[in-house]
């Protein structure tokens, strides 16, 4: 370290410097004091969150567990009960977690930061070059939605509701009908869920595709992630094949005839970059993400027909990735 922490820490309080110090000198196979660092702060913080926003209540009870590796949640596992919830401490930070596939060559669109008054010309426009929704996203109460060619779909019907999936929708005629309801009809018609999202503010994007390889379909709206239903499902032959989230409540859809043949999730509170790394090592692909302020869930399928191209990636930014996006205008 070429700056000492004299000259990096000079113009804090001397916790910061001490702080520096022990983390510099700290040896490659040392175990960190952590319930020592932390104590450094407490003569130089007070007990108002607006001021200390990082709660260390329950830090010793963390140290243990603090560089061990974090269970995971697979299909081989036997017990239903749910997971025991891993908590952030401090304050959340907001980030985009994009997942790229290696494709042939195709058409592919995207818009983000588009309102609820604007998405449905942005869609008719798509459509009619041919394009379907392939992935939604929500943020600060806008939708991000990617369009591409290569979705396999040969029609696709979507609906925006101001709550999360299960509550009354307005409609046009100033009737009102329930979103379960208009899922149902759509199923009817052999529609099926490719892709929802949630907004902070409670609203719901259902997307809902015709062409797909579905079967039939499930989901269910909690305010926590519903492992146990989930792994219930697994054993109806049902595999997730979407999730959203709004505020702290989850949504999760599964369904039959996904073209699966295992599946796992991944749940933690940061991206669990060991975990998915080696589920890809074995075969398994990314197939649906959500995340609240808290917790991130990924799901990672094994195909039963294992692809030509199986290449997958995921990028992490504080913003939109436009300029990592293939765009064909």
């Amino acid at each position: 370290m070429s700056t000492s922490p004299e000259a990096l820490c000079c113009f804090c309080p001397l916790p910061f410097k001490q702080f520096v110090e022990y983390v510099v000198n700290l040896k490659f196979d040392e175990e960190p004091n952590y319930a020592k660092y932390i104590s450094l702060f407490d003569g130089i913080v007070g007990p108002n969150p607006d001021i200390r926003p990082i709660n260390t209540e329950g830090a010793l009870k963390l140290i243990y567990q603090v560089g061990q590796k974090r269970g995971r949640l697979s299909t081989d596992e036997e017990e239903d009960e749910q997971p025991k919830k891993k908590v952030r401490m401090g304050m959340p930070a907001m980030q985009w977690i994009s997942v790229y596939n290696a494709h042939r060559p195709m058409k592919q669109r995207y818009h983000y930061n588009v309102s609820d008054g604007r998405l449905a010309q942005h869609v008719e426009k798509g459509n009619e070059d041919g394009l379907f929704i392939s992935s939604v996203a929500s943020c600060q109460n806008l939708w991000a939605v990617i369009m591409d060619a290569g979705t396999g779909f040969s029609a696709q019907v979507h609906q925006l509701s101001p709550y999360f999936l299960y509550k009354i929708l307005p409609v046009i005629d100033l009737m009102f009908c329930c979103l379960k309801e208009w899922i149902m009809e759509q199923w009817e018609k052999n529609y099926y869920i490719s892709a929802i999202a949630g907004a902070t503010d409670g609203g719901s994007l259902v997307v809902m595709s015709k062409g797909t390889s579905y079967l039939q379909q499930s989901y269910k709206v909690s305010e926590s992630f519903p492992f146990k239903w989930i792994n219930k499902k697994w054993r109806e032959g049902f595999y997730v094949t979407s999730m959203a989230t709004s505020g702290s409540r989850w949504a999760v859809v599964m369904s039959r005839g996904a073209g699966f043949s295992d599946q796992v999730v991944e749940l933690d509170f940061l991206y669990p970059s060991e975990g998915i790394h080696r589920r890809w090592d074995c075969g398994y692909r990314i197939t649906a993400t959500a995340a609240t302020w808290d917790q991130a869930a990924f799901i990672l399928s094994l195909p039963r027909r294992r692809p030509v191209d199986e290449t997958q990636e995921t990028l992490r930014t504080s913003a939109f990735p436009s300029t990592h996006v293939k765009v064909d205008m």
